[in-house]
């Protein structure tokens, strides 16, 4: 079963391919998915990257913590 981390505080041009290679050098990413707003469009902010165990996914949230990904500084905790 894979282990779900939430990432907030994304910028709005910030795809599920950014994201993906993003948080690809934690281990192997099961999912990337920015979460998009169905009438507009366009990004809600927020997204969610899943891994395939806990230890990647723990290294994931402590490495990625507040560091820049399209010019924001993102947050990021188990979801």
């Amino acid at each position: 079963m894979s282990v779900r981390v939430y990432v907030g505080n994304l910028s709005w041009k910030t795809t599920d391919e950014t994201l993906r290679e993003a948080f690809s050098d934690y281990g192997e990413l099961v999912h990337a998915e920015v979460i998009m707003d169905r009438q507009t469009g366009r990004s809600r902010g927020f997204g969610f990257v899943s891994f395939d165990s806990a230890e990647e996914a723990e290294a994931a949230v402590n490495g990625m913590q507040q560091q820049n990904i399209d010019g924001r500084s993102v947050v990021v905790n188990f979801a």
